[in-house]
């Protein structure tokens, strides 16, 4: 049994591990895990895919639902220090809906053509979840195990609530991750191509909080040839006009300043985040494409994306519904609260349809220097940065349990390829190649922890 210590790794890695890496993504795709936020999905397949493979490589797996079907594996490899606190390594196993008629190929089919395995979870994110696999078990193979004792978690319902999964976990087993104080998992490390020249790898060290509402008009039922001062349809589309229309003031948390500031300097431009006539619109424009990491972070912000009323066109209904994706810089609930009350008025009311908490992570810590020198290794000349996620992830859950969580499933992209725009799109893919990246930075870096 190799102990490791975090100056000194051994490559795991062997043959079978690459071709481990691509074979797990490619059958994982092929489970239809599709969940509509309906309560029809159901992951317990790709769950047992994962144990059967876990459990082949001697790591004992627990499967837990709270709904059947739903089911969600924890396994945990024990580390050769036993005064080191456990790292959680987590993994979701449902995906977003997919129309095959919009697709290249079928969104299911994992298949692999011309280097690249096409479907969809290629980066969201069955493709960490074969990562994961691959190097645990090239780690059985060589006889090695990490200095910190890994919890790995694979999970049902990230796609939508969480209740099923992450959220039933922390709940009703908390034991099971029993000394972990950070995490690491999806939206994170993979290559960014800024410029000529330019290849940016943005580590997550914050999430925006999540604040989806159900905006409810009332008004007077009626026919509509008459006139109606009190047609609730109008009430609401004045309502989400002003929403959508509103300009939030920019919040800067620390990650992001941390974020600008690198940025910033990677480009030569000098900038002083915390002085008092900061423009950080006026930076954003100078980035060029480095300013798609930041922007959507820099402020609260509200979209509008449903809207129901009425059953027939000559009816005027007493009621009608909205709702609006809603997300919170850290520390800017407060302000969210007193604009939305203020956009939506008298004649409609608000609640929270769904609501979870806003992350920050140290950018000054030991682990995140230790994540940016993984991917820093393995392809010299690029630059990792710290950034914020400007939606969710199961890390919002498990930090009820006090584990930190870091945005980290590496891969090497070429320029051209997409990943902000593939990630819930359509014809999501993933090359060979950025599978094979991950595993060497997944296993460098877990070894190193």
């Amino acid at each position: 049994m190799a102990d490791m210590t975090p100056s000194e790794t051994t490559d795991a890695l062997d043959t079978a591990a690459l071709d481990e890496v691509v074979t797990f993504t490619s059958e994982l795709i092929r489970i239809d895990t599709t969940n509509r936020g309906s309560g029809d999905c159901r992951e317990r397949p790709a769950a047992e895919y994962v144990a059967e493979r876990l459990a082949d490589a001697g790591i004992e797996p627990t499967l837990l639902e709270r709904t059947e079907g739903r089911t969600n594996v924890v396994a945990r490899i024990e580390g050769t220090d036993p005064s080191a606190d456990a790292l959680l390594v987590h993994g979701h196993l449902d995906v977003v809906p997919a129309e095959p008629a919009d697709w290249t190929l079928h969104p299911f089919s994992g298949e692999v053509r011309d280097g690249v395995v096409w479907g969809r979870g290629a980066v969201d994110m069955k493709n960490m979840d074969a990562m994961v696999l691959s190097v645990v078990r090239a780690w059985a193979r060589a006889g090695i195990r990490p200095r910190r004792d890994i919890v790995i978690a694979y999970t049902a319902d990230e796609e939508a609530s969480a209740a099923d999964g992450a959220g039933f976990l922390t709940d009703h087993h908390p034991e099971l991750f029993e000394g972990c104080t950070e995490g690491i998992s999806e939206s994170g490390a993979y290559s960014f191509h800024a410029g000529p020249g330019m290849v940016l790898y943005p580590i997550g060290a914050g999430e925006r909080g999540t604040n989806w509402l159900k905006l409810t008009a009332h008004g007077r039922a009626g026919h509509g040839s008459k006139v109606n001062r009190a047609n609730a349809v109008s009430r609401l589309a004045a309502a989400i006009a002003r929403i959508g229309d509103h300009r939030w003031p920019a919040r800067l948390t620390p990650t992001v300043r941390a974020a600008l500031t690198e940025l910033a300097a990677l480009q030569g431009i000098e900038t002083d985040v915390d002085a008092e006539d900061f423009d950080v619109d006026g930076l954003l424009g100078k980035l060029g494409p480095a300013a798609a990491l930041v922007e959507a972070t820099v402020r609260n912000s509200a979209n509008p994306t449903v809207l129901e009323a009425g059953y027939k066109v000559n009816v005027i209904p007493g009621q009608a519904t909205a709702y609006v994706d809603g997300r919170t810089v850290p520390g800017g609930d407060e302000e969210f609260r007193t604009t939305l009350d203020q956009l939506t008025g008298a004649d409609v009311e608000w609640e929270f349809h769904h609501r979870e908490i806003a992350l920050q992570a140290p950018v000054d810590s030991p682990t995140f220097a230790k994540l940016r020198a993984a991917v820093e290794r393995f392809d010299p000349g690029a630059h990792a940065v710290p950034f914020c996620m400007s939606g969710g992830t199961d890390a919002k859950q498990f930090s009820r349990l006090g584990i930190t969580g870091y945005g980290f499933s590496p891969l090497k992209l070429p320029p051209g390829f997409d990943y902000q725009a593939i990630f819930h799109g359509v014809d999501e893919r993933v090359p060979v190649e950025a599978l094979h990246f991950g595993v060497r930075v997944l296993d460098h870096y877990l070894q190193s922890a």
